[in-house]
């Protein structure tokens, strides 16, 4: 795991989407956070420590975006094991597990004497916990001396991934390097889940509004492409509901000190 220092972050962009608005101060506590998203051979010891079934295992079928419809849909038998379906060979051991719902991370960082990160403690770490205003953890720029620095969609989604990453679907942990405070893939790869409610910034600031029912994910996935979703920006949202598993979301945990 990586330290990160505790420090103020400014949270939100006031260039993004409305739901990155509006920024607001907020001093976090130091704590560690995993230096990769949990990879599938982590997850595999989790499952045969406790005999845990996914939830896409009891549904029989998971989310994968098709690159022949270019529409998502359930493909049967698509798990953690096989996050594209089963004719599309198991996931190795070093890739980031994904078809896992926001409740099974909760198992599996329960099981491992961790917790979901917090979505301000998510983007602070993605700052570097310097409060850094760059677009990206790792700065402003994709790439670096022509070399990629996240895997994301190299084209116009859906219709051509260029792959000039390398990569069409998800790269194993770490390919990409580090951001300066340690952390990979903190912008594409996988999007991760949160521990927190998605709320709007004015109803979190204001505790005015009921919880909604979806759960945050951050960081992006190799299917964001910035006509569409720019969402592996530090200040980048999304959601969905706690049940839910497809083939770009994934997790990584984080540890109280």
């Amino acid at each position: 795991m990586v330290y990160v220092p505790g420090g103020y972050t400014q949270i939100g962009s006031d260039t993004g989407l409305e739901q990155e608005k509006p920024t607001f101060w907020v001093l976090v506590k130091p704590f560690l956070m995993d230096q990769h998203e949990v990879t599938v051979g982590q997850f595999r010891e989790f499952v045969q420590a406790t005999s845990y079934q996914t939830e896409a295992e009891k549904f029989g079928n998971a989310g994968v975006f098709s690159d022949t419809t270019k529409q998502w849909g359930l493909v049967e038998g698509a798990n953690w094991r096989y996050p594209y379906g089963p004719k599309a060979g198991p996931a190795a051991a070093n890739q980031p597990v994904a078809q896992v719902s926001w409740n099974d991370a909760q198992a599996y960082a329960k099981w491992a004497g961790k917790r979901l990160p917090d979505e301000i403690e998510w983007e602070h770490a993605a700052r570097n916990g310097t409060n850094s205003r760059n677009l990206y953890s790792f700065g402003n720029d994709l790439t670096a001396n022509g070399n990629p620095l996240a895997n994301t969609w190299n084209g116009q989604f859906p219709d051509h991934d260029q792959r000039t990453d390398g990569f069409h679907w998800a790269a194993p942990v770490g390919t990409f390097g580090s951001s300066p405070l340690g952390l990979t893939d903190m912008a594409g790869n996988l999007w991760e889940w949160c521990a927190n409610y998605q709320q709007s910034y004015e109803s979190l600031l204001s505790k005015a509004m009921p919880l909604p029912t979806e759960r945050v994910q951050r960081g992006g996935s190799f299917l964001c492409e910035p006509s569409w979703c720019h969402g592996y920006r530090v200040s980048g949202r999304s959601s969905s509901t706690p049940e839910t598993a497809v083939m770009h979301v994934g997790f990584r945990c984080v540890k109280d000190l």
